[in-house]
C-alpha cells in the first residue's frame, strides 16, 4: 500500500555544499516537516549517487519520509528507494511502472494538460507542474502558467503538486488552485535555517489546501 504526502515537497540540490552539510541541511528539513523527498543529482556518476542516496535513505526512514529518486530508475532500484520522479525525457512511466510494480511511487514532470492525462493514464501516482517562477537550480526553464496548472488540477484525480522557484514570498499565487501541495528546493537549501524555513513552508502550503 503506497503511502505518501506531496504537502511540501522537498528537491534537494547538494551544489556548493560539503557532503556532511548537504545531510545536515536535509535532516533540517525533515526535522522541519517536509513530507516527501526527492534527491535529485545531475552530474554524480552512478556509483557516488547510489552512495548518497543510501545516506540519505537512512535519514528519511529515521522521519519516516519516503525517498524519492530523480530520473534514474536504475538508481532508485539499487538502493531500495521509495519512489522515483520521470522527467519528459527519461523512461516513459509505463515502462518503469513494468519494472518497479505496484507499490513503487512514480511521479511525473508535466506541463501541460495533455502531458498529465498521458502519465497519468500510464500509471504515474503524482505530478510535479512547472515551473511556475524562473529557478536557478536548472538551466533551461519552461515556464508554466497558474492557468495551465489549475487545468491540469482539475483533468486529473491524482495529486499535483506546482514547482519552480516557489518560496514563502510567492507562494500565494497558488491560491484557489487544487493542488495537494508545492515543490520546493531553494528555498530550504539555500536558507540560514533550513528547518525554521521548511516550517513556514509546511504551514503556508497547509493554508494553500484549506482554501
Amino acid at each position: 500500500m503506497k503511502n505518501f504526502d506531496t504537502t511540501l515537497y522537498f528537491i534537494t540540490d547538494s551544489t556548493g555544499f560539503s557532503e556532511e552539510e548537504f545531510l545536515r541541511r536535509t535532516e533540517e528539513a525533515l526535522k522541519g516537516g517536509a513530507s516527501l523527498l526527492q534527491l535529485r543529482e545531475k552530474d554524480k556518476t552512478t556509483r557516488e549517487y547510489i552512495s548518497l542516496a543510501e545516506k540519505v535513505h537512512t535519514l528519511t526512514k529515521k522521519y519516516n519520509v519516503p525517498l524519492i529518486i530523480d530520473d534514474r530508475v536504475d538508481v532508485a532500484l539499487a538502493m531500495g528507494a521509495e519512489g522515483v520522479h520521470l522527467g519528459q525525457s527519461d523512461m516513459p512511466i509505463n515502462t518503469a511502472r513494468k519494472m518497479l510494480g505496484d507499490d513503487f511511487i512514480i511521479g511525473a514532470t508535466t506541463k501541460t494538460v495533455p502531458q498529465a492525462l498521458e502519465a497519468f493514464e500510464q500509471g504515474a501516482d503524482y505530478l510535479g507542474v512547472g515551473a511556475i517562477y524562473p529557478t536557478t537550480t536548472k538551466v533551461k526553464t519552461v515556464l508554466t502558467s497558474t492557468e495551465t496548472l489549475d487545468a491540469i488540477c482539475k483533468a486529473v484525480p491524482i495529486p499535483v503538486n506546482a514547482i519552480g522557484g516557489l518560496n514563502k514570498n510567492n507562494v500565494q499565487v497558488l491560491e484557489g488552485i487544487d493542488i495537494a501541495g508545492f515543490c520546493v528546493v531553494s528555498a530550504i537549501m539555500k536558507a540560514d535555517d533550513p528547518k525554521g524555513e521548511t516550517e513556514i513552508l509546511l504551514t503556508l502550503a497547509k493554508e494553500l489546501k484549506k482554501k
